[in-house]
């Protein structure tokens, strides 16, 4: 007869390895109710705890980690996280664990703080929250469970203190630059920076490259690109610059396809830049020089930072910074070519 493994009583209960590990080894994060719930299981399938060094082993193999991606995020054409979710997937794989997606709704994240189903059900060993959702959902979330949570793509000091972000600041700091460098200085910015943490820290790069350059950011020069239910659309203002900084690939295509329609050229006329180097599916590919987000290190760095931490919750916490690198492209005008107008 084969030995009952932990798996095998999570299987049966419907919770986590780990939940099971911490109800039979007497630790924290279990109620009672659910510990005897367990310790139950456990003796009607005669189970025998194994020798210490196994015990070690098995915990490190077949763990859950959830996935956790808020609606607003998943708007037309904006599936940035989905490349996210499928790189941690694959990953995951890789480490021989599992993982499990949902959508945080909208109503749950701002108004119920309904926790996700695979939390309630105590199915994880561990979450990656992808993109930033609400400060106040995050305490509740925090509160309710004990599991390692890792945030992609958002920090916070107090609430998401174990994050993996991709270097914002820096990257839109080389693309203003570049655009400086090619004497173009009258520039605007595109993002709706009190809309996330990332658009902020993005626009941060760029106003301090333009604070290098003495130049002051006309207010008809930065403009909102989405509402609040993350609904992308704007109208560039009347008199124009010379460039555009705007804050993701898609919108730098919005900005390319509305100069088009006033009869103006890129970049013969008007030069563009984007961020993340994304070619959004079912939309064109306008070779938009950009940054690119290194999505592979990204996931990677999340998924090693949650395992650490359900392997050893006394393991280091804090945030990892992910550097990208610039895709030139097509739409900067290059210093010394002349425009044909």
């Amino acid at each position: 007869m084969e030995k009952v493994r932990l798996t095998d009583i999570a299987e049966r209960v419907g919770v986590s390895t780990v939940t099971v590990h911490n109800a039979l080894a007497g630790n924290k994060g279990v109620s009672e109710s659910l510990r005897q719930q367990i310790q139950d299981v456990a003796d009607e399938m005669g189970y025998q705890a194994p020798s210490s060094r196994r015990q070690n082993r098995e915990e490190q193999e077949f763990y859950t980690v959830g996935v956790l991606i808020a609606e607003n995020y998943l708007a037309q054409y904006t599936t940035f996280y989905w490349k996210i979710y499928q790189e941690l997937a694959i990953l995951a794989t890789e480490k021989h664990c599992f993982t499990a997606v949902e959508v945080l709704k909208k109503e749950d994240e701002m108004k119920t703080y309904k926790m996700p189903t695979y939390v309630e059900e105590h199915r994880l060993d561990g979450l990656i929250v992808v993109g930033e959702i609400d400060k106040t959902y995050i305490k509740h979330l925090k509160e309710y469970t004990q599991i390692p949570i890792i945030f992609m793509d958002f920090y916070d000091s107090k609430l998401a203190e174990d994050a993996v972000v991709q270097d914002n600041f820096y990257g839109m700091f080389m693309l203003t630059e570049f655009m400086f460098d090619q004497g173009i200085d009258d520039l605007a910015f595109v993002g709706s920076i009190f809309s996330t943490s990332s658009i902020m820290d993005r626009y941060c790069g760029f106003l301090k490259s333009m604070t290098l350059h003495g130049k002051n950011i006309h207010p008809e020069w930065l403009i909102d690109d989405r509402d609040e239910f993350g609904h992308m659309e704007f109208d560039l203002p009347q008199k124009l610059p010379k460039g555009f900084v705007c804050n993701c690939d898609l919108a730098a295509g919005m900005v390319m396809d509305k100069l088009q329609e006033m009869g103006y050229r890129v970049p013969e006329d008007i030069s563009v830049v984007g961020f993340d180097n994304y070619l959004y599916p079912g939309l064109p590919d306008k070779n938009i020089t950009t940054y690119e987000v290194n999505k592979k290190a990204m996931a990677r760095i999340a998924l090693e930072k949650v395992l650490k931490q359900i392997r050893n919750p006394k393991s280091g916490h804090g945030m990892n910074v992910i550097s990208g690198n610039m895709v030139i492209k097509k739409t900067v005008k290059l210093k010394g070519e002349q425009s044909q107008i």
